[in-house]
C-alpha cells in the first residue's frame, strides 16, 4: 500500500474525471483553502445543509430516521445549535478507482475552531458527493 502523489491525483482528475470540479492548486483566497495539495485534495463543502434538531424529542435510530429531525437551510454561513450537528455534501463529485482507498480527515482549520469534521473513507469504486458530518463538543 502506499500514499498516492499529487502528480497522480492531478493525472486521474484530468483524464478519468476522478474529481469534478477539480481545482488544481491549493486556492486561499481569503477563505478555507481547498484544491490539491502535495499527496492530498481539500474538498469544499456545498451551501446546502441538514442541521438537526431533536424538538420533537424523536429517537435517533440510524435504520429510520425521521426526516422531520432535520431543518434544510442554503446558506453560506451554517449556525449549529447546541447539541447538534449539521450534514453537508462536497462541492466535488469523487469517482474512487476499483484499485484505491481513500481516506478523508478533516481539516485542522475546522479544529482549532473546536469543530469536530466526521467522515467516511470512500471504497473502491464508489463515487458521488461526500457527506461530511460537522458538531461541536458538549461544554
Amino acid at each position: 500500500m502506499s500514499i498516492l502523489s499529487d502528480r497522480w491525483i492531478r493525472e486521474q482528475a484530468q483524464s478519468t474525471g476522478m474529481i469534478e470540479p477539480f481545482v488544481e492548486r491549493q486556492t486561499r483566497d481569503g477563505c478555507i483553502s481547498y484544491g490539491l495539495s502535495s499527496y492530498g485534495y481539500d474538498a469544499r463543502v456545498a451551501d446546502e445543509f441538514k442541521i438537526f434538531t431533536n424538538v420533537d424529542s424523536a429517537v435517533v435510530d440510524p435504520k429510520n430516521f425521521s426526516s422531520n429531525s432535520f431543518v434544510d437551510r442554503k446558506t453560506d454561513v451554517c449556525v449549529i445549535p447546541p447539541n447538534s450537528f449539521a450534514l453537508a455534501r462536497t462541492v466535488e463529485y469523487f469517482r474512487i478507482p476499483r484499485d484505491v482507498l481513500v481516506i478523508c480527515l478533516g481539516k485542522s482549520t475546522y479544529a482549532r475552531c473546536g469543530i469536530i469534521v466526521n467522515v467516511t473513507p470512500l471504497e473502491p469504486g464508489w463515487e458521488g458527493h461526500v457527506t461530511l458530518e460537522f458538531s461541536l463538543p458538549r461544554l
